[in-house]
């Protein structure tokens, strides 16, 4: 019986713990041939290490196959090397998982600026210059063919961008970018044929682990994957799988979160409530009665987005 995603290859980026490695586990196990990359760095993005073999040696172990990478993906010419690695190697690049990334948490007034640059460098310019990379071959190819490619991009976003949280303005905005990223590559890509779409996961991860009081991450690969946790970082990894399959290439510009064990389609930045001038300038004296009463439907203080 042939498989989800036999003979496709995939970059997962970051997959060396957590949410990345479920990702890359997931995709080796319907099939695809991938590139665990992964620089081995601290949640902050300090040192480096080789954590990227543990996960091939997983795969490979199970009867898959996947290579190593320890290239850093905020670097464009490291990006550009990882690329062609992908299609000297093993000739193709079907799937990009925009994955890696680092926290820097601090309140707005604690953060420095190489805080707010190193979190927006990984999350940000990490994800569209492997985008840029893959986008430019898939752009060749249907070209050259004159026809449609095979092509799938799954990025990362998460609640801290899609609706806030308190100490990460730095990762908040990194992960709200990545949700408008998608939007407009999914946009230009749309006439290769290629797709791009975000998931919103989340789990016991290193991340969240840095947090007060939380528990211990939760690495994939090393219990039963039937043994159902609802903080297991894994349990997205089915709808990237998914995304990144023949099955969903009619899926695009598309934000999903999956979280525990549901699964849910977002719908952000469109209008709650309307109102009209009637062709005339507004007031600003005269608005604070329009807004309580007929957008916000209240005068309450502590009105904030999506409460």
């Amino acid at each position: 019986m042939s498989k989800l995603l036999e003979g496709k290859v995939a970059l997962v980026t970051g997959s060396g713990h957590g949410i990345g490695r479920g990702h890359a586990l997931e995709l080796a196990k319907h099939g695809a041939t991938v590139i665990v990359n992964d620089l081995g760095t601290s949640v902050e993005g300090e040192g480096t290490g080789k954590v990227a073999d543990d996960v091939v040696k997983i795969i490979t172990d199970r009867g898959g196959k996947a290579i190593s990478d320890f290239s850093d993906i905020s670097d464009e010419q490291a990006v550009e090397r990882l690329v062609e690695r992908a299609y000297s190697e093993l000739s193709r690049l079907d799937i990009v998982v925009n994955n890696a990334g680092i926290v820097r948490d601090r309140a707005i007034w604690n953060m420095s600026v190489d805080d707010f640059d190193l979190v927006m460098r990984v999350h940000v310019r990490g994800s569209w210059l492997t985008s840029r990379a893959v986008a430019r071959k898939w752009r060749e190819e249907s070209k050259a063919s004159g026809g449609k490619v095979y092509g799938r991009i799954i990025n990362t976003t998460s609640g801290a961008g899609l609706h806030g949280h308190f100490g990460q303005t730095n990762y908040g905005a990194a992960k709200a970018a990545i949700a408008g990223l998608t939007q407009a590559l999914s946009l230009e890509l749309a006439s290769t044929g290629a797709t791009v779409n975000a998931i919103s996961p989340g789990g016991r991860t290193r991340m969240s682990a840095t947090m007060a009081g939380a528990a211990a991450p939760i690495e994939p690969g090393e219990r039963d994957d039937d043994d159902f946790d609802p903080k297991d970082p894994s349990l997205g990894s089915p709808v990237v799988a998914w995304l990144a399959s023949p099955e969903a290439g009619h899926v695009s510009g598309q934000v999903i979160k999956a979280l525990g064990e549901n699964i849910q389609w977002l719908k952000a930045w469109s209008p709650v409530s309307t109102v009209s001038s009637g062709g005339k300038r507004w007031d600003a004296e005269k608005l604070g009665a329009v807004m309580g009463t007929d957008v916000f439907g209240t005068r309450a203080p502590g009105l904030r987005l999506g409460s």
